[in-house]
């Protein structure tokens, strides 16, 4: 009979080998889950019962109300996705910082953020920034592998600002309120726009060439039309983010009520841009199926794997593994964040989400590490799933983009992917720094939560009233004067 000692490392060294396979991550999850249960079963591991657990667990995910806000905010971010905001941010902001190098760039980052966050979906950025932006900076000389690098990585902002869909999902497997999480997650998100747009000035500065201003002819807009149109594109923005987020933080909505405000409010900003169609809408609820179907699936299957993981006391053999690293909760973190950032070479955030961060957040929490900040920092390293070359998501969808634009003869020769690849590493180097920014700096996660009032034991004084119920008004207990002084084993011997 094999011991239970070494079912656990099997079982996970067999899901890492199917994943390296390439085989559907929610069915193989599902069905590694099943066959090592049986097997567990057969073998007198653990009883019949203990697989009576799966039902529940199920129904438990399908029951899920914090799971509803995906649906809402996937259907928000496909209505943004063709609605036309993201064209009016784009050009009001590239004509208002146009006239200078680099201004092209510091509008794609400073978009992507605002897309970021009012869709919450990496691909609607990438895709929506590459179609308008890409041919503007390859008709304005812009360097290709900075123009390609710079709309990938700031369509991966959105990953990180809330109401990002992968903080929702970090929540419900941390068990933390996705308000902490989104609290959690304003700094990093305002550090990393900040380190682009700092990357972006020194570019700029050093190698103007690569980013040359705009010319004359280009800039068709000045005075009162600009700011308007640059009002146009972002006080609807404005409102939008106030009332998923806003709401949200000042406790008057749950996450799914705040989805639900930005699925109506999505239609309306496409409304004001007069593109609010059936055929919109019909796309937009495709998109939302496909993509809450997706997780759903990977959710269930993950359960399934799970419970026969922890039934096998996986769970305590991930724990004996990396309780005993050297270097105590900083090393657990570094090691930690190295396994990550190879795993999504292979695996999207989902499944990493799904996968790896139950395994690790026991762990985390036995070493005194806060959940909020140990998933916000999972997630500023997941922002790297995008943009590894050559598996990162952002990179295809920004593949596809180049193909079609030149296609369409937007740009006059098209982009090779040796560009689009090496002009992502800059921009991966960028996040691994605020990964280590994050690790060193935890003050930069948690200082937007809300801080626990401080008690002191010594001030607190407890106060009892006895309410006068017609009796004596003063009650005295005597108290015999042997016991009215200390005494001692060696006085009672005396």
């Amino acid at each position: 009979m094999m011991g239970l000692d070494n079912l656990a490392p099997i079982m996970f060294g067999s899901l890492v080998l199917a994943m390296l396979v390439g085989l559907p991550v929610a069915f193989t999850l599902g069905g590694l889950g099943l066959g090592f249960g049986y097997f567990a079963v057969s073998q007198g591991i653990f009883p019949e019962a203990f697989m009576a657990n799966l039902p529940l667990r199920l129904f438990g995910i399908v029951s899920n109300e914090l799971l509803l806000s995906i649906p809402f905010f996937t259907f928000m971010g496909a209505i943004l996705e063709r609605c036309g905001l993201a064209e009016d941010l784009l050009e009001g902001t590239g004509q208002l910082f146009g006239s200078k190098p680099g201004g092209l760039g510091f509008a794609v980052i400073i978009v992507g953020a605002i897309l970021g966050a009012i869709t919450g979906t990496v691909a609607a950025s990438v895709i929506a920034m590459g179609v308008i932006s890409l041919p503007v900076m390859m008709r304005n000389g812009y360097n290709m592998r900075y123009a390609t690098g710079v709309i990938a990585a700031s369509g991966t902002i959105t990953q990180l600002i809330p109401p990002s869909l992968v903080l929702v999902v970090l929540a419900d497997q941390l068990g933390r309120s996705v308000g902490d999480m989104y609290r959690g997650a304003i700094g990093p998100s305002l550090m990393q726009t900040a380190i682009f747009l700092l990357f972006t000035l020194g570019v700029a500065i050093f190698r103007p060439q690569w980013v040359p201003p705009l010319p004359e002819a280009s800039r068709t807009l000045r005075g009162w039309p600009l700011i308007r149109r640059v009002l146009w594109g972002m006080l609807p923005s404005i409102v939008l983010i106030f009332l998923v987020l806003g709401t949200l933080f000042m406790g008057l909505a749950t996450p799914t009520e705040a989805g639900a405000l930005g699925a109506i409010g999505g239609m309306v900003l496409a409304a004001l841009h007069r593109r609010l169609t059936l055929k919109l809408i019909w796309q937009a609820m495709d998109s939302t199926m496909r993509v809450t179907a997706m997780v759903i699936f990977i959710l269930l299957g993950s359960s399934v794997f799970s419970l026969v993981f922890q039934g096998v006391d996986g769970n305590k053999w991930i724990e004996h593994l990396l309780s005993n690293l050297p270097g105590g909760p900083v090393g657990f973190l570094i090691v930690v964040n190295l396994f990550v950032f190879f795993l999504a070479f292979f695996l999207d955030f989902f499944e990493i989400a799904f996968i790896i961060v139950p395994l690790l957040a026991p762990v985390a929490e036995k070493l005194g590490i806060d959940l909020v900040w140990f998933g916000v920092l999972l997630c500023v390293n997941m922002q790297t799933s995008f943009m590894h070359p050559p598996f990162g998501f952002a990179l295809f969808y920004l593949r596809s983009i180049a193909d079609q634009v030149f296609k369409s003869g937007a740009i006059p020769r098209p982009i090779a992917s040796k560009d689009i690849y090496l002009g992502a590493i800059p921009w991966v180097v960028m996040q691994l720094m605020l990964v280590a920014v994050v690790i060193v700096w935890p003050e930069s996660v948690t200082y937007w939560l809300d801080k626990e009032a401080a008690v002191n034991v010594d001030d607190v004084k407890i106060e009892m009233k006895i309410e006068d119920t017609g009796g004596p008004e003063d009650v005295q207990i005597p108290v015999p004067e042997a016991a009215s002084e200390p005494t001692s084993p060696a006085s009672d011997a005396q």
